[in-house]
């Protein structure tokens, strides 16, 4: 059985004291094996940063963002392995998986014009013969800990920019789905990073433990679950540590009566039900505002979701596959019952799906409930999975407050065709990615991304120019040259001159 293993120093292998299964969600058997490493492996993983570190921030912001152009060469000449591996231990469909890489790409592409993300600001003549201007130098080790849903992308919006601004990156991925992130710093590797640049170690709680409280390591990224990121963020911050650790969510659709309800139930299977509703932009709740436009919308949803085609990860014709494990499995269906026991309306009822062939897969069919209300315990908390939830608002204020009000603030939409209201919920509504007719408002790559409330803790986002702060520290320098420190020394006229010709080479770049 294939053994998944830690990349330390450009290396793989490390201790096999303990082992997590690694399944195939597709027929529920055991594929392969990863280790979980301790605090001996992170040390070793540590060393190697620091050795190699200084040099790499010591290379100029060009030579490393050649580094990062050959990267994403060697990424999307192997899109297509590295789809294909994501899909196999996810189970999100190939479609998808490619997705989950060109989005992580996006991320790379930023990086590669990291030079001119690095400039720092100057004054002038701040005082008296006095200048300032600031640099931007980096933290030094940083790491990062990622979910399963997103196994190549978090990872890539992560160490692309920690390492295009001169850091080194340490990367403990999911031990659910741990393949592609090895995959990756080998292929990092290939591009001419030195090696302990970009390592992986393997592991569960034990690992971020030991991350968390590493005082050579600066930063920490996270992205997990709520009560996960309050915990990764106290601890870090506890051992003095910058750390940025994004939760859950519970994005909301808001539907006015203007709204092209076509183009919303085309929106809405995607984003309630792609990548089985595993993501934290994913749209589980809609809102319509009004009851006709509530009933209009169910009508037109019903038939939507019962044509969904729930296949197996390599199953192009599939609109999404199996969920991760079977325990994530058994909990989105517990979800499923929680509703129903709280008065809830099951219109559509995705349980006990199964596939022809792989009836042992982690499958879950599609699910839909109306009437749902807010003192629910199903609306309040993230099921992730694939489950639509329809809260019923008689008017745009009713619907302003139900975003705004939730516990999690990551994403929320609105379809209209009105301008002034679109405007209006875009500026009032307490989240802090909004989508206008735009149902996964995900930001592109050289804007930042990040959630409010539950769904976000520390000051920082992740990438785009908010990734370049949280990776880097600012240093300020104020400068003032005494009159005559820099006159030329006294020789013959024809040295001055020289040395004068000297200052105006322009220098070697390359």
């Amino acid at each position: 059985m294939r053994t998944i293993d830690h990349l330390i120093a450009g290396h793989s292998g490390g201790g096999a004291a303990r082992q997590n299964d690694v399944f195939d969600p597709n027929t529920g058997k055991v594929q392969a094996k990863v280790q979980l490493g301790t605090q001996a492996e992170l040390d070793k993983a540590v060393a190697a940063a620091q050795a190699a570190q200084p040099g790499w921030a010591a290379t100029n912001p060009q030579r490393r963002a050649r580094v990062m152009f050959k990267f994403k060469e060697l990424v999307e000449a192997n899109m297509e392995e590295l789809a294909h591996l994501l899909s196999s231990e996810h189970g999100k469909v190939i479609a998808d998986a490619r997705g989950d890489v060109q989005r992580g790409l996006d991320v790379i592409e930023f990086a590669c014009g990291i030079p001119h993300a690095l400039k720092g600001e100057y004054t002038q003549g701040a005082g008296p013969g006095i200048d300032v201007y600031s640099m931007r130098q980096p933290i030094g080790i940083g790491a990062g800990i990622t979910p399963f849903n997103f196994p190549a992308m978090i990872p890539m919006w992560m160490f692309g920019v920690a390492i295009a601004v001169g850091n080194a990156f340490i990367l403990k991925p999911s031990e659910r789905d741990p393949s592609v992130p090895v995959r990756l710093a080998e292929l990092f590797l290939e591009a001419g990073a030195p090696e302990g640049i970009l390592q992986v170690v393997q592991g569960d709680k034990e690992m971020v433990d030991a991350i968390l409280d590493h005082p050579a390591i600066g930063a920490v990224s996270f992205v997990g679950s709520s009560d996960i990121a309050h915990y990764v963020y106290r601890r870090g911050v506890a051992a003095g540590k910058r750390v940025q650790a994004m939760g859950g969510a519970k994005n909301h659709g808001i539907v006015m009566p203007d709204a092209d309800l076509d183009q919303v139930v085309q929106d809405l299977s995607g984003a309630a039900f792609g990548s089985a509703g595993e993501r934290c932009m994913a749209l589980p709740v809609v809102v319509p505002v009004g009851e006709e436009t509530a009933d209009r919308l169910r009508e037109k949803l019903i038939p939507a979701i019962e044509s969904l085609r729930v296949g197996v990860s390599t199953d192009a014709e599939a609109h999404y596959g199996p969920v991760v494990n079977a325990a994530h499995k058994e909990r989105v269906e517990n979800w499923i019952q929680k509703g129903v026991d709280e008065g809830a309306e099951l219109v559509v009822d995705g349980r006990g799906f199964q596939l022809q062939g792989h009836e042992e897969g982690f499958f879950i069919g599609p699910s839909l409930f109306d009437r749902v209300t807010t003192d629910m315990e199903s609306y309040r908390e993230e099921i992730f999975g694939p489950v639509l939830q329809i809260v019923r608002a008689p008017d745009f204020e009713s619907a302003l407050r139900l975003p705004s009000e939730h516990q999690y603030g990551n994403g929320v939409a609105i379809f209209t065709r009105n301008g002034h209201a679109a405007r209006e919920f875009a500026h009032r509504v307490n989240v802090g990615m909004v989508g206008i007719n735009v149902p996964i408002p995900v930001p592109v790559a050289y804007h930042s991304f990040g959630g409010w409330k539950r769904s976000a803790f520390g000051d920082v986002n992740q990438h785009g120019p908010e990734g370049v702060r949280f990776w880097t520290k600012v240093k300020t320098i104020t400068q003032r040259w005494p009159d005559g420190a820099g006159d030329l020394p006294r020789g013959s006229e024809d040295g001055a001159a020289a040395r004068i010709q000297d200052a105006f080479v322009i220098p070697t770049m390359g």
